[in-house]
């Protein structure tokens, strides 16, 4: 037989090549980066040339090494389903879903009681990772996103639409400076999710203001926290209505009237192929029959 590198070492370089950093793909496999470039020379070395373009924070596929992603993917999403298959026991069924902290928090953990009742035999490892559409048969099975578009490839059901709106500390809406209006955002700093950057131009054409120009933008990567700002006078967060019931602070107050369609929305995704997988299956169908 041929001899062949680590699976080690091709499950790093499949792990880098999909989320195009070498630090993304450390932390997904709970290596420290030295161990990961170890095992990425390992496996040029192996191959006898690189496979990668080295970008500043950034690795990305030479013509050799898209070559060699097309021919070992499949066979290695192939040995990783013969592994689960033959460890599963008595019945039990486990599926790899992506979701994130917030939607996992206020949505999917308050109802996942109900599906345990259904099927006590499912069990569920959670990866919180942000882009978890880009692990989809490496280290999830599943994932719950939110996105303004779904790789077409993808199976994808939309789960929800929302609606953006402006929340601000209640202290910016007294006094001689109090915001009364939109236009008045002018003199504030705004507030937008770092994964959700076309909140604001969508609110500011949706009340009339196309051409707004805040005193600045922020970009935050978590919802708890952006409100957690607004609420300590930070800045305005333009983000999905949503969260403003759910934080049930009295610290902050929704700003104007205006429902303002939001581009973004939460979507099931999964790999076509794996919805032959009855933990993903059973798993899909509860999330579009709950409404989640």
């Amino acid at each position: 037989m041929r001899r062949l590198p680590p699976l080690r070492a091709l499950e790093a370089f499949i792990r880098v090549a999909r989320l195009g950093s070498s630090k993304a793909a450390a932390a997904e496999l709970a290596l420290s980066a030295p161990a990961l470039s170890r095992r990425i020379k390992s496996l040029e070395d192996h191959i006898g040339k690189p496979l990668f373009e080295r970008r500043n924070q950034s690795m990305v596929l030479n013509e050799d090494g898209e070559t060699l992603l097309k021919a070992v993917a499949p066979a290695m999403e192939t040995i990783g389903e013969a592994v689960d298959h033959m460890t599963v026991s008595g019945g039990d069924m486990r599926l790899r879903l992506g979701v994130l902290p917030l939607f996992g928090a206020t949505r999917l953990f308050p109802r996942l009681p109900e599906l345990k009742k259904l099927y006590p035999k499912l069990h569920i490892d959670v990866d919180t990772s942000a882009h978890a559409e880009k692990m989809l048969g490496d280290a999830v099975d599943a994932a719950i996103i939110i996105s303004d578009h779904v790789d077409p490839n993808l199976h994808s059901v939309k789960l929800d639409s929302n609606k953006v709106h402006a929340i601000a500390s209640a202290e910016l809406t007294r006094g001689p400076n109090a915001i009364k209006h939109p236009e008045d955002l002018k003199n504030h700093n705004i507030l937008i999710h770092s994964n959700m950057t076309r909140v604001f131009d969508q609110w500011k054409e949706a009340v009339g203001l196309p051409n707004l120009e805040p005193a600045g933008i922020d970009q935050i990567n978590s919802g708890p926290l952006m409100l957690e700002a607004a609420a300590q006078g930070i800045g305005i967060a333009i983000m999905h209505g949503g969260h403003f019931p759910d934080a049930n602070d009295p610290r902050l107050v929704r700003l104007f009237d205006h429902d303002v369609d939001s581009p973004y929305s939460y979507w099931f995704v999964c790999r076509k192929r794996d919805r032959k997988n009855r933990a993903v299956r059973i798993f899909h169908d509860w999330v579009v029959k709950a409404g989640l």
